[in-house]
């Protein structure tokens, strides 16, 4: 399967040919190698199911951190911590599996502080290389 890209006003997502599963830890592992630890693992359909009854597709969000970003970022801006951690998100839809990450621009463009574009962009940059990783390796 050919992998596509489509950019969202507050992410980017990609559609690969993987199971899963596999993205679901293909994903993890490029956080990992771009210095992001997953913080929280969140199995929507499960929730779902369980707190509403709702069967819904196969959708995980992953809370990512890096480090080194996030200091500064709150160094720049103390109560940033109210946008962090930043989401990674692994779903089915339409019968394709799907990576998408936040738009790390767009999301801190609400704060109205310059001194946080430079950190968003590295944080973009590093999260778009995690999507099309996994996009490539399937």
């Amino acid at each position: 399967m050919t992998s596509s890209s489509n950019v969202v006003e507050y992410g980017y997502v990609r559609t690969i040919g993987l199971p899963f599963e596999e993205a679901v830890k293909r994903t993890e592992a490029a956080l990992k190698q771009e210095g992001f630890g997953v913080l929280c693992q969140i199995d929507i359909q499960a929730k779902l199911k369980e707190k509403l009854g709702i069967d819904f597709p196969r959708y995980t969000i992953l809370g990512a951190c890096n480090p080194a970003l996030a200091h500064q970022a709150l160094g720049d801006e103390i109560n940033i911590g109210l946008l962090l951690p930043c989401n990674a998100v692994v779903y089915e839809y339409c019968d394709q599996i799907h990576v998408g990450v936040v738009d790390a621009v767009k999301m801190l463009s609400v704060v109205g502080n310059a001194d946080l574009e430079k950190v968003a962009r590295q944080v973009n940059q590093s999260l778009r290389r995690v999507a099309d990783r996994v996009a490539e390796d399937s």
